[in-house]
């Protein structure tokens, strides 16, 4: 496996670990997407990528349901997407993705937890370079599918020619460019693949080793992050455990 599908197995062992946070944090990007799109997913690719995912997370139908129909009429007009970036112990890099209606707040509570933690908030943009922003889609694999003209297809938009395969849940995972993601969901879709889940996130492209006990505080620092309702993902340049490299 690739060491984006790696980064990213290890992180959500952590993230999805919090059922009812993460549910709230998915009706959140549910609510924006009908906001730009409407509520009905035929029309909408945006909330049909979510819901993918909400399925993918054991998201019960009625809770998707439910956050639909508040979503329609309800302003999220306010909410804006806000990422802080920075320095955490040891001298990780932390990147902070957020969804918001009052910056203030929120930059105060992220701001908290970094100092609680003897860390260093920046500027937004300063951590960029050790960052790749991308699209993310993992899709059901089909019998006689030949990935080396797939990607050829998707080239234009950015998809990349490494990709990750998960024979235990017959899945394959593309990275592309986080500006194709509609173009990218419609060749996939337009083609009968099923997608399982779709994305933007963040993946470092140099990972820092750090011992058992740096990686302990590390993870406390994240997980007070994510206690943040305006928090959605927290990223991190720290090279997974062993553990997470060795269930491969």
């Amino acid at each position: 496996m690739g060491r984006a599908f790696e980064y990213r197995k290890a992180a959500k062992l952590k993230r999805w670990g919090h059922m009812a946070r993460t549910f709230t944090k998915l009706g959140k990007e549910i609510a924006i997407a009908v906001k730009a799109g409407g509520p009905e997913p035929e029309n909408n690719p945006r909330l049909r990528a979510i819901i993918a995912t909400c399925k993918r997370e054991n998201m019960p139908k009625d809770n998707i349901a439910r956050a639909i129909k508040n979503a329609v009429g309800k302003d999220t007009s306010d909410y804006k997407e806000v990422t802080y970036e920075g320095y955490g112990p040891h001298g990780v890099a932390v990147f902070v993705d957020t969804l918001t209606d009052n910056t203030t707040r929120t930059v105060g509570d992220v701001r908290s937890v970094f100092n609680k933690f003897d860390g260093n908030l920046g500027t937004t943009g300063s951590l960029s370079f050790l960052f790749d922003h991308k699209a993310v889609f993992t899709f059901k694999s089909k019998e006689g599918i030949e990935m080396d003209e797939l990607i050829l297809d998707l080239i234009d938009y950015g998809v990349e020619e490494d990709y990750d395969v998960d024979d235990e849940e017959g899945e394959i995972t593309i990275y592309g460019s986080p500006t194709s993601f509609g173009e990218i969901q419609k060749h996939l879709e337009e083609n009968d693949f099923e997608i399982t889940a779709a994305e933007f996130t963040y993946i470092p492209n140099d990972l820092k080793d750090v011992t058992e006990e740096e990686r302990e505080t590390i993870d406390k620092m994240v997980e007070k992050l994510e206690e943040f309702d305006d928090v959605q993902n927290v990223y991190t340049n720290m090279k997974p455990s062993e553990d997470v490299a060795n269930e491969e």
